[in-house]
């Protein structure tokens, strides 16, 4: 048997069903988060961060997957300065294309600029080059949502 809500929705009515946003510590003195400034990390590719080696492939180039951990380490390089004690941010959505390889050696710049902001939700526009030929080597969006971290780890268990 469907709940009340489901069944006043089937019969065309308006149904308000209350929505409580958990809380989360606020940025000192009630204050509006500050806006975000870009980040920018380099990072040299070294045979760990290979695809052979994460497992993402058998070739001795940069692997997606620590590419991508570079890029959501920039996203969260962009939003640390502005969380509140006790907070951090986790990723919910990533959409990120590997245009380039990068072989063994190549110096890597990984940029994150905040895309748009909505409360506790943050989209980035993420983005890799090649640091020596300028060629864009991934690019993309990250999410993230600021949690209280006390709070989200209690809930793990």
């Amino acid at each position: 048997m469907p709940n009340p809500a489901a069944l006043a929705l089937m019969s065309g009515r308006r149904v308000s069903v209350p929505q409580v946003a958990p809380s989360i510590p606020e940025f000192p003195e009630g204050l509006p988060m500050p806006q975000l400034e870009p980040a920018t990390i380099t990072y040299v590719v070294t045979d760990d961060d290979t695809a052979a080696a994460v497992g993402s492939g058998s070739l001795p180039v940069l692997g997606t997957p620590r590419l991508l951990a570079w890029l959501e380490a920039a996203t969260c390089a962009c939003v640390e300065p502005a969380l509140a004690d006790g907070a951090t941010s986790v990723g919910t959505r990533v959409q990120v294309e590997h245009l380039a390889a990068s072989p063994v050696g190549a110096e890597v710049e990984v940029t994150a600029s905040s895309a748009y902001e909505d409360g506790r939700l943050h989209r980035f526009t993420v983005s890799a080059r090649d640091t020596t030929s300028g060629k864009v080597l991934a690019a993309g969006e990250i999410t993230r949502v600021v949690v209280d971290a006390e709070r989200f780890l209690s809930r793990l268990g």
